[in-house]
């Protein structure tokens, strides 16, 4: 399977912020997004609003224009972000009435906005979610369905 450049940068680009502790959903230059774009804040001006996928007109010109950030699309980063937040706990968007979790940076609830955020960016390469590995447990006749080697490669 050929990974394409933008997913395998932002895989390890989200693998380093999650093992360096860097990871951080309230944070703009350190949520997934962030991450992906280098830690940098500019992309929250493609929305007014946290965790929406409501382009902002700065957002809709960037769209319009074709514009790709670290090979994502306006509408794509905002999708990624809400779907880090809410696999993270949050209501989105983002506003002090909306619920959050009690521990936002708990490396188990990073660690399922992370594997949410993995799906959905192998959905938008229309590739398989390498974090699925539910076919190491498939089995025919009290066999291994796959062999592993298959599986892993």
């Amino acid at each position: 399977m050929h990974t394409p450049k933008r997913l395998e940068a932002a895989l390890i680009k989200l693998y380093h912020a999650f093992h360096t502790n860097t990871l951080n959903p309230e944070d703009c230059t350190a949520c997934a997004i962030g991450n992906i774009l280098d830690n940098y804040d500019s992309w929250k001006h493609l929305s007014d609003a946290h965790g929406s996928l409501e382009l902002s007109y700065v957002g809709t010109v960037h769209q319009r224009l074709g514009r790709r950030f670290n090979g994502y699309s306006p509408l794509e980063i905002l999708e990624v972000e809400k779907e880090f937040l809410e696999a993270c706990g949050f209501e989105t968007p983002l506003c002090h009435y909306n619920q959050k979790p009690q521990n936002p940076r708990d490396k188990e609830r990073l660690f399922n906005g992370l594997c949410a955020v993995v799906a959905l960016l192998c959905k938008l390469e229309n590739l398989p979610n390498v974090m699925d590995y539910s076919k190491l447990f498939e089995y025919e006749q009290h066999e291994a369905k796959y062999p592993l080697e298959a599986i892993l490669n």
